[in-house]
Protein backbone atom coordinates (compact mmCIF):
# COMPACT_ATOMS: atom_id res chain seq x y z
CA UNK A 1 0.00 0.00 0.00
CA UNK A 2 1.09 3.70 -0.45
CA UNK A 3 2.75 5.47 2.39
CA UNK A 4 0.58 8.23 2.14
CA UNK A 5 -2.71 6.14 1.75
CA UNK A 6 -1.39 3.93 4.80
CA UNK A 7 -1.64 7.40 6.50
CA UNK A 8 -5.70 8.33 5.27
CA UNK A 9 -6.23 4.49 6.45
CA UNK A 10 -5.11 5.28 9.77
CA UNK A 11 -7.65 7.95 9.92
CA UNK A 12 -10.92 6.25 8.90
CA UNK A 13 -11.82 5.69 12.69
CA UNK A 14 -11.78 9.57 13.19
CA UNK A 15 -13.97 9.52 10.07
CA UNK A 16 -17.37 8.70 12.24
CA UNK A 17 -16.85 11.20 15.18
CA UNK A 18 -15.69 14.26 12.31
CA UNK A 19 -19.20 13.68 10.74
CA UNK A 20 -21.35 14.51 14.09
CA UNK A 21 -18.95 17.77 14.23
CA UNK A 22 -20.01 20.73 12.87
CA UNK A 23 -17.68 22.18 10.54
CA UNK A 24 -16.39 26.19 11.29
CA UNK A 25 -13.99 26.06 7.96
CA UNK A 26 -13.86 24.12 5.12
CA UNK A 27 -10.96 24.94 2.72
CA UNK A 28 -11.35 23.02 -0.65
CA UNK A 29 -8.49 22.71 -3.38
CA UNK A 30 -6.61 26.01 -3.00
CA UNK A 31 -4.32 27.14 -4.81
CA UNK A 32 -2.16 30.18 -4.83
CA UNK A 33 0.76 31.44 -6.73
CA UNK A 34 3.02 34.50 -6.53
CA UNK A 35 4.51 34.41 -9.77
CA UNK A 36 6.69 30.87 -10.91
CA UNK A 37 6.30 30.57 -7.31
CA UNK A 38 3.92 27.74 -6.77
CA UNK A 39 2.95 28.05 -2.95
CA UNK A 40 -0.48 26.24 -2.55
CA UNK A 41 -1.19 23.53 -5.52
CA UNK A 42 -4.59 22.11 -4.17
CA UNK A 43 -4.29 22.59 -0.31
CA UNK A 44 -7.77 20.94 1.89
CA UNK A 45 -8.81 20.98 5.43
CA UNK A 46 -11.33 20.92 7.55
CA UNK A 47 -11.64 22.57 11.18
CA UNK A 48 -14.50 21.25 13.40
CA UNK A 49 -15.90 22.57 16.53
CA UNK A 50 -14.08 23.22 19.97
CA UNK A 51 -11.14 21.36 17.66
CA UNK A 52 -6.79 22.58 17.82
CA UNK A 53 -5.66 21.41 14.26
CA UNK A 54 -1.77 22.23 14.49
CA UNK A 55 -0.24 22.97 10.69
CA UNK A 56 2.95 22.49 10.14
CA UNK A 57 5.22 22.55 7.21
CA UNK A 58 9.03 23.77 6.25
CA UNK A 59 9.56 27.40 6.21
CA UNK A 60 8.24 28.73 2.92
CA UNK A 61 5.84 26.06 2.60
CA UNK A 62 2.39 27.97 2.41
CA UNK A 63 1.79 28.23 5.99
CA UNK A 64 1.24 31.81 6.48
CA UNK A 65 -0.25 32.39 2.68
CA UNK A 66 -2.92 29.59 3.45
CA UNK A 67 -4.06 31.68 6.75
CA UNK A 68 -3.72 34.96 4.82
CA UNK A 69 -5.84 33.41 2.40
CA UNK A 70 -8.42 31.78 5.01
CA UNK A 71 -9.38 35.68 6.86
CA UNK A 72 -9.08 37.30 2.91
CA UNK A 73 -6.27 39.22 3.25
CA UNK A 74 -4.71 37.57 0.26
CA UNK A 75 -7.36 35.62 -2.28
CA UNK A 76 -6.50 32.51 -3.86
CA UNK A 77 -5.96 32.15 -7.24
CA UNK A 78 -8.35 28.76 -7.36
CA UNK A 79 -10.66 26.81 -4.73
CA UNK A 80 -13.38 27.72 -2.02
CA UNK A 81 -12.69 28.94 1.84
CA UNK A 82 -16.08 29.00 3.86
CA UNK A 83 -15.92 29.92 7.24
CA UNK A 84 -19.11 29.51 9.51
CA UNK A 85 -20.85 28.90 7.02
CA UNK A 86 -20.16 31.79 4.69
CA UNK A 87 -17.73 31.76 1.66
CA UNK A 88 -14.80 34.18 1.71
CA UNK A 89 -15.30 35.18 -1.69
CA UNK A 90 -18.54 36.08 -1.78
CA UNK A 91 -18.51 39.00 1.07
CA UNK A 92 -18.76 42.76 0.63
CA UNK A 93 -15.53 44.28 3.01
CA UNK A 94 -18.23 45.14 5.40
CA UNK A 95 -19.37 41.49 6.07
CA UNK A 96 -15.86 40.03 5.77
CA UNK A 97 -14.64 42.87 8.88
CA UNK A 98 -17.72 41.67 10.57
CA UNK A 99 -16.47 37.99 10.55
CA UNK A 100 -13.23 38.87 10.79
CA UNK A 101 -14.41 39.99 14.26
CA UNK A 102 -14.90 35.98 15.45
CA UNK A 103 -11.54 35.03 14.25
CA UNK A 104 -8.85 35.87 16.40
CA UNK A 105 -5.36 36.06 15.29
CA UNK A 106 -2.68 35.48 18.01
CA UNK A 107 0.82 37.01 15.58
CA UNK A 108 4.57 35.45 15.71
CA UNK A 109 6.41 37.86 17.59
CA UNK A 110 3.46 39.37 19.65
CA UNK A 111 3.03 42.37 17.69
CA UNK A 112 1.97 45.05 20.40
CA UNK A 113 1.95 48.24 19.97
CA UNK A 114 5.22 50.06 21.64
CA UNK A 115 3.74 53.34 22.01
CA UNK A 116 0.65 52.16 24.06
CA UNK A 117 0.06 50.88 27.58
CA UNK A 118 -1.43 47.26 27.63
CA UNK A 119 -4.35 48.68 28.86
CA UNK A 120 -4.66 50.67 25.31
CA UNK A 121 -3.71 47.41 23.19
CA UNK A 122 -6.31 46.08 24.32
CA UNK A 123 -8.86 48.60 23.72
CA UNK A 124 -7.71 48.84 20.25
CA UNK A 125 -9.80 46.23 18.88
CA UNK A 126 -13.30 47.18 21.17
CA UNK A 127 -12.93 50.57 18.92
CA UNK A 128 -12.70 48.75 15.50
CA UNK A 129 -15.32 46.59 16.20
CA UNK A 130 -18.01 48.77 18.24
CA UNK A 131 -20.60 47.12 16.19
CA UNK A 132 -19.87 43.81 17.22
CA UNK A 133 -19.72 44.98 21.62
CA UNK A 134 -21.90 48.09 21.39
CA UNK A 135 -20.46 51.79 22.02
CA UNK A 136 -18.66 50.85 25.34
CA UNK A 137 -18.33 53.88 27.60
CA UNK A 138 -16.07 52.28 29.81
CA UNK A 139 -13.73 49.21 28.80
CA UNK A 140 -12.23 48.84 31.96
CA UNK A 141 -14.20 45.66 33.22
CA UNK A 142 -13.53 43.60 29.50
CA UNK A 143 -9.54 44.72 29.67
CA UNK A 144 -9.49 43.25 33.15
CA UNK A 145 -11.30 40.25 32.50
CA UNK A 146 -9.23 39.38 29.20
CA UNK A 147 -5.80 40.54 30.95
CA UNK A 148 -6.92 38.30 34.61
CA UNK A 149 -8.03 35.37 31.65
CA UNK A 150 -3.96 34.84 31.10
CA UNK A 151 -2.98 35.66 34.47
CA UNK A 152 -1.40 39.07 34.05
CA UNK A 153 -4.47 41.62 35.56
CA UNK A 154 -1.66 43.34 37.27
CA UNK A 155 -0.37 44.59 33.92
CA UNK A 156 -2.97 47.39 32.50
CA UNK A 157 -1.01 50.28 32.91
CA UNK A 158 2.38 48.89 32.12
CA UNK A 159 4.42 49.61 28.89
CA UNK A 160 4.98 46.79 26.34
CA UNK A 161 9.03 47.39 27.36
CA UNK A 162 8.02 46.37 30.74
CA UNK A 163 6.97 43.15 29.98
CA UNK A 164 8.83 39.72 29.17
CA UNK A 165 8.57 38.12 25.76
CA UNK A 166 5.97 35.29 27.46
CA UNK A 167 4.02 38.47 29.50
CA UNK A 168 3.76 40.25 25.92
CA UNK A 169 2.85 36.71 24.34
CA UNK A 170 -0.06 36.54 27.45
CA UNK A 171 -1.19 40.54 26.89
CA UNK A 172 -1.02 39.53 22.87
CA UNK A 173 -3.42 36.25 23.76
CA UNK A 174 -5.46 38.63 25.94
CA UNK A 175 -6.23 40.74 23.02
CA UNK A 176 -7.27 38.48 21.38
CA UNK A 177 -9.84 36.36 23.66
CA UNK A 178 -11.28 40.37 24.08
CA UNK A 179 -13.72 40.12 21.05
CA UNK A 180 -14.99 36.66 22.28
CA UNK A 181 -13.71 34.71 18.97
CA UNK A 182 -15.02 31.26 17.97
CA UNK A 183 -11.71 30.86 16.22
CA UNK A 184 -8.18 31.31 17.18
CA UNK A 185 -5.42 31.47 14.86
CA UNK A 186 -2.41 30.92 16.15
CA UNK A 187 1.02 31.91 14.26
CA UNK A 188 4.22 30.30 16.19
CA UNK A 189 2.67 30.72 19.14
CA UNK A 190 5.83 29.41 21.34
CA UNK A 191 8.73 31.09 18.88
CA UNK A 192 11.39 32.93 20.84
CA UNK A 193 10.41 31.50 24.36
CA UNK A 194 12.17 29.06 26.58
CA UNK A 195 11.23 25.69 27.42
CA UNK A 196 9.70 26.72 30.46
CA UNK A 197 7.41 29.40 29.60
CA UNK A 198 6.48 27.93 26.16
CA UNK A 199 5.01 24.99 28.20
CA UNK A 200 2.87 27.86 29.99
CA UNK A 201 1.46 29.59 26.75
CA UNK A 202 0.58 25.94 25.71
CA UNK A 203 -1.01 25.62 29.12
CA UNK A 204 -2.91 28.51 28.99
CA UNK A 205 -3.81 27.58 25.07
CA UNK A 206 -5.52 24.27 26.72
CA UNK A 207 -7.45 26.01 29.21
CA UNK A 208 -8.55 28.92 26.80
CA UNK A 209 -9.80 26.12 24.39
CA UNK A 210 -11.59 24.39 27.30
CA UNK A 211 -13.30 27.48 28.95
CA UNK A 212 -14.60 29.45 25.49
CA UNK A 213 -15.36 26.28 23.30
CA UNK A 214 -12.84 28.16 20.92
CA UNK A 215 -11.74 25.87 17.24
CA UNK A 216 -8.06 26.63 16.83
CA UNK A 217 -5.65 26.29 14.09
CA UNK A 218 -1.95 26.49 15.36
CA UNK A 219 0.98 27.04 12.55
CA UNK A 220 3.89 25.90 14.61
CA UNK A 221 7.66 24.57 13.76
CA UNK A 222 7.79 23.18 17.61
CA UNK A 223 6.85 19.63 17.55
CA UNK A 224 6.32 19.24 21.57
CA UNK A 225 3.62 22.11 21.00
CA UNK A 226 2.02 19.97 18.54
CA UNK A 227 2.16 16.68 20.55
CA UNK A 228 0.73 18.55 23.32
CA UNK A 229 -2.34 20.65 21.75
CA UNK A 230 -3.04 19.19 18.63
CA UNK A 231 -6.08 16.82 18.03
CA UNK A 232 -5.15 16.76 14.70
CA UNK A 233 -2.20 17.39 12.30
CA UNK A 234 -1.57 18.65 9.01
CA UNK A 235 1.58 18.11 7.24
CA UNK A 236 1.86 20.74 4.39
CA UNK A 237 4.02 19.84 1.83
CA UNK A 238 4.48 20.82 -2.14
CA UNK A 239 1.26 22.60 -1.37
CA UNK A 240 -0.54 20.29 -0.75
CA UNK A 241 -1.95 18.97 2.59
CA UNK A 242 0.26 15.67 2.27
CA UNK A 243 -0.70 14.08 5.85
CA UNK A 244 -2.94 14.35 8.37
CA UNK A 245 -3.66 12.10 11.69
CA UNK A 246 -3.44 12.48 15.14
CA UNK A 247 0.48 12.97 16.61
CA UNK A 248 1.38 9.72 17.37
CA UNK A 249 -0.05 8.06 14.05
CA UNK A 250 2.34 10.96 11.82
CA UNK A 251 4.87 10.45 14.23
CA UNK A 252 4.84 6.19 13.51
CA UNK A 253 4.94 6.76 9.84
CA UNK A 254 7.57 5.36 7.95
CA UNK A 255 7.33 7.91 4.96
CA UNK A 256 10.38 9.99 4.60
CA UNK A 257 8.02 13.26 4.04
CA UNK A 258 6.84 12.64 7.04
CA UNK A 259 9.62 11.32 9.25
CA UNK A 260 11.58 14.67 8.75
CA UNK A 261 9.01 16.18 10.76
CA UNK A 262 9.46 14.23 13.99
CA UNK A 263 13.97 13.62 13.21
CA UNK A 264 15.49 15.39 16.30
Amino acid sequence: MDKTNSIATNNIQNVESERNRKAVIRIKNVCKSFGNNHVLNGFNMDLYEGENVVVMGKSGSGKSVMIKCLVGLVWPDSGYIEVMGKEISTLDRQTLDELRSDIGFLFQGSALYDSMTVRENLEFPLRRHQKKLGNLSDTSTLVLEALENVGLGHTMDLMPTELSGGMKRRVALARTLILKPKIILYDEPTSGLDPITAKEIIELMRSIQKKYGTSSIIITHDVDCARVISERMILLVDGINYAEGSYAQLSASIDPKVEAFFKK
